[in-house]
């Protein structure tokens, strides 16, 4: 009771009324005489509409309207990481205040100063963050590598109980979305140095909360399913583009994979993963090459892989039956470790994201090419 008292002491009518206020701002805002563009728009509206403007004038907007600009698919990148920086100086500011007020309990204030220690965080050295949007438990993605550039891009897409607080971990860092994706890039940097890659851990959309229900339905995997398809459309084009999609996160890639721009996704890969809602990978639609990886000490094997009345998520990927290519995970341990240095999980995932599929292991020793 406490804890969730000093929660809604700081939460409500800072936060979800910032990003609403700053959205209904966005919509009745003009720069010199012109209206400015629905932010449901298009990436390409928005890149066309950005285009158009001075350098001062897109700068004037990410002062003005930054918890808007840095989540605007479609804005320049450079412009999306300087609005993010200033939305997150703004709110560390607030949660440290926040954190010493006497108008909290205790369990608010430790709240608001594990947030303001999360901000600063995210504001140190020269982070690139894609997306910051501090609404209730808050969603956060962060670029690793040069996302302009880019020939090959891997976004790598969590499971439950993430948040801006479990963003990133000091202890055992590759269990949490920034670690994860810190470690894919530098596989692939090691693998083939200087290669135009970039990797996005992309904690933007709203996870399930432990394994209840939420974990068992497809609901938040349907709305972040949208959020995931708004980001790659606004992917350069240029890039061949792979998911990674751990548990909880690889039904919302299932779910997502028909409506994907087709031919714009060359993998998806899935690992502790409880199902992606279908019976079989064809049953994806999707022109993408299927992976999946289960280490042996993995507890998402005990889920039952069914699907009824809307609970559960159906075929186990990692069956036969499936057809998904299913590569080693040798090394893994347990549910959050596919990404610990030295295992056989890591190796393949920065191969496919290389799109390197001769040096990828399957789990029983071959190779994982035939009918590529």
């Amino acid at each position: 009771m406490l804890g969730t008292t000093g929660w809604t002491a700081i939460r409500p009518h800072t936060v979800t009324s910032a990003r609403a206020a700053a959205l209904s701002s966005w919509v009745h805002g003009t720069i010199g005489h012109r209206r400015l563009p629905s932010p449901d728009a298009a990436p390409a509206t928005i890149a066309r509409f950005f285009a158009s403007l001075t350098a001062a004038q897109s700068r004037s907007l990410a002062r003005r309207y930054p918890l808007v600009v840095g989540n605007l698919n479609g804005a320049p990148l450079a412009l999306r990481y300087r609005a993010n920086r200033l939305s997150l100086a703004r709110f560390r500011a607030a949660e440290a205040a926040r954190s010493v007020s006497d108008k909290l309990t205790p369990a608010g204030r430790q709240v608001a100063g594990r947030l303001s220690h999360r901000y600063a965080s995210l504001l140190d050295g020269q982070r690139q963050i894609l997306s910051f949007d501090p609404t209730g438990a808050g969603r956060v993605a962060e670029v690793f590598g040069n996302l302009s550039t880019a020939a090959r891009i891997a976004v790598v897409v969590p499971g439950v109980d993430t948040d801006m607080l479990t963003f990133e971990r000091s202890t055992k860092p590759y269990a949490a979305p920034v670690g994860m994706a810190q470690a894919l890039y530098d596989a692939e940097q090691s693998d083939v140095p200087g290669a135009k890659t970039a990797v996005i851990a992309w904690a933007d959309y709203t996870t399930p909360s432990g394994v209840g229900l939420d974990a068992s339905t497809g609901t938040l995997a349907e709305r972040g399913a949208v959020r995931l398809n708004a980001l790659v459309g606004a992917l350069p084009r240029q890039a061949e583009v792979s998911l990674f999609c751990h548990s909880y996160g690889s039904v919302l890639c299932g779910v997502a994979a028909p409506d994907l721009p087709r031919g714009r996704i060359d993998d998806i890969t899935v690992f502790g993963s409880p199902g992606m809602r279908v019976r079989r990978a064809a049953d994806l639609h999707t022109t993408a090459h299927v992976w999946a990886a289960r280490d042996d000490g993995d507890w998402i094997s005990d889920v039952p892989h069914v699907e009824f009345a809307g609970l559960g998520h159906g075929a186990d990927p990692v069956s036969g039956s499936f057809g998904a290519r299913v590569i080693s995970a040798a090394g893994a341990s347990g549910h959050p470790g596919y990404f610990a240095p030295g295992t056989a999980s890591l190796a393949n995932f920065a191969e496919i994201a290389l799109g390197d599929y001769q040096a990828v292991a399957c789990k029983d020793g071959t190779g994982c090419t035939a009918g590529l």
